[in-house]
């Protein structure tokens, strides 16, 4: 049977890299088709290609037995081909109809929107697939488990057969991923053909049909996951073997380097994200905070390094109340940010490696010396942490805007492990990384823990926190709802606590511990 869609030796450059060279993949009607790879592998603009989005310099597109011309979302869209993007594409105030019909209104008389037309529509589509989604429920008042599938059923009301899922498990609990696995399998039963995208072995391993890994921006090449394990998988797409479980020995936690008492924190739109939250970090330890993005991490993590005042309450460093909050002074009381957005607030985009690398320190020695600042210190730190570091660059004068997000992620890494810190915030750290920057960046983290320092990591990635956690926190709507000692906290406890089950009901639902190995989130 002729595949629904092949990609064949597309090739495409930009200025110094080659994104795409060559690259062939096809996707069979029914099929679940996995594509794996490295950051900057090409997998991000082999669909914006398809998509539309991009051009190819070289290579052919063929749907259905037809050479496709594709030159923007709306021929994609024309051809079948819908896109469900990671970062959600929704209008929060609106309704889920109104979401649906956004750019494709229904009218009646030629005059008025039709929602009631298009909500029956939605409940056909939500019935059809097990989607289970109300036409009249605002995005604002859903969880992102549910806004996810107004993002599928926008697809299929386009009447999309070739689906493209980008990371589509980010932000999701692991009772969501399984509901979201149900729904992936339907749409294929009835005859839909998927490409996913993913850097979660495990789920390549549960999902896929077929998997296609890249490299370099070539293909590596197409397995069935009966005739590969996850081991295998990692080794092409990096080229080298990758320890998929984290090595760590017990932790042995001494004093508290951080205390958080009855703190209240507003977000930026003045509405009180952090409700009450209290808990300590102790030197030689890892607390891992979970939850679901949007429960009241992000804006904790900004209160504890001085990006947004505090409303009320306590913050302690190494027993001292903490009096001033600005980002200054808390890195210089020894405290390490590893920011979730990296772009906008770990690095200067525009500025070189080597001058990203001293953000912290380049007004101290040696790297300054009164107000004059000392380039041939800033240079030799530079090559040396680029070392270490494993930072991969043809230059430390580049701009670091040049880096692939693994390398950017890398650089604010060196930068905050090359001073003497004692507390270590950690948050989202390995947000979008590949499997041989996410088991750098842990190996690293644990690391720091051995050596004495506390660390607290804040993570959306579950598998992540059960990982590298031996406390574990777990956030819902800005209050801390439950902490348990990693050794015994299940993955389906923890993940039900994440969606705001009461830690009591949670027990009854779940076994609090699973004895089992944890693998890292890959």
């Amino acid at each position: 049977m002729p595949p629904v869609l092949e990609l064949r030796e597309i090739s495409k450059a930009f200025p110094g890299v080659l994104a795409n060279d060559h690259v062939n993949v096809d996707l069979q009607e029914g099929e679940i088709h996995c594509l794996l790879g490295e950051n900057g592998a090409g997998k991000t603009t082999l669909m914006n290609i398809l998509y539309g989005l991009y051009k190819p310099d070289s290579g052919e597109i063929i749907v259905r037995g037809e050479k496709a011309d594709i030159h923007g979302p709306n021929d994609a869209i024309a051809r079948g081909i819908g896109m469900v993007h990671q970062h959600f594409m929704l209008v929060p105030v609106m309704t889920v109809t109104e979401n649906v019909m956004l750019g494709v209104e229904e009218k009646r008389n030629g005059v008025f929107l039709d929602r009631a037309k298009v909500a029956k529509r939605i409940r056909e589509i939500s019935q059809l697939y097990g989607l289970e989604v109300d036409p009249d429920a605002y995005i604002k008042d859903l969880p992102v488990g549910t806004q996810q599938r107004v993002e599928i059923i926008k697809v299929l009301y386009r009447q999309a057969d070739i689906l493209i899922l980008d990371e589509p498990t980010a932000v999701l609990t692991p009772q969501e991923v399984e509901g979201l696995f149900k729904v992936l399998r339907s749409l294929v039963e009835k005859g839909k053909s998927l490409i996913f995208i993913t850097h979660k072995l495990k789920e390549v391993m549960n999902l896929a049909d077929r998997i296609t890994v890249l490299r370099n921006g070539r293909t590596v090449g197409t397995v069935i996951p009966g005739d590969v394990n996850p081991e295998k998988l990692a080794s092409m797409m990096v080229g080298r073997d990758v320890n998929l479980v984290v090595q760590k020995k017990v932790a042995k936690p001494t004093d508290t380097a951080l205390e958080v008492k009855e703190l209240f924190v507003e977000d930026e739109r003045n509405q009180m994200a952090v409700n009450g939250v209290s808990f300590e970090v102790k030197i030689g330890e890892v607390l891992g905070i979970a939850g679901v993005q949007g429960n009241g991490q992000t804006e904790l993590v900004y209160a504890l390094t001085g990006l947004l005042p505090v409303t009320q309450g306590k913050i302690s460093i190494l027993g001292e109340p903490l009096k001033r909050t600005t980002p200054r002074h808390i890195l210089e009381r020894g405290v390490a940010h590893i920011p979730e957005d990296r772009q906008r607030h770990g690095l200067i985009l525009s500025f070189p490696i080597h001058d990203n690398l001293v953000l912290c320190t380049y007004y101290k020695p040696p790297f300054a010396r009164g107000i004059n600042l000392q380039q041939k210190k800033i240079i030799s730190n530079a090559e040396t942490l680029i070392d270490q570091f494993d930072v991969r660059t043809p230059s430390i004068y580049i701009p670091v805007s040049s880096l692939s997000g693994g390398n950017q992620q890398k650089v604010i890494v060196a930068r905050e492990f090359s001073r003497p810190i004692k507390l270590l915030i950690a948050s989202q750290p390995t947000r979008g990384l590949d499997v041989g920057s996410i088991e750098y960046i842990h190996s690293r983290i644990i690391e720091k823990r051995d050596e004495g320092t506390a660390v607290l990591l804040v993570s959306s990635e579950l598998d992540e926190i059960l990982a590298l956690s031996d406390r574990i926190a777990v956030m819902y709507r800005g209050q801390i709802i439950d902490i348990v000692p990693a050794a015994q906290a299940s993955k389906e406890y923890i993940g039900l606590l994440m969606a705001g089950i009461h830690p009591d009901e949670a027990a009854k639902a779940a076994p609090v511990s699973s004895g089992e190995e944890v693998e890292r989130v890959f």
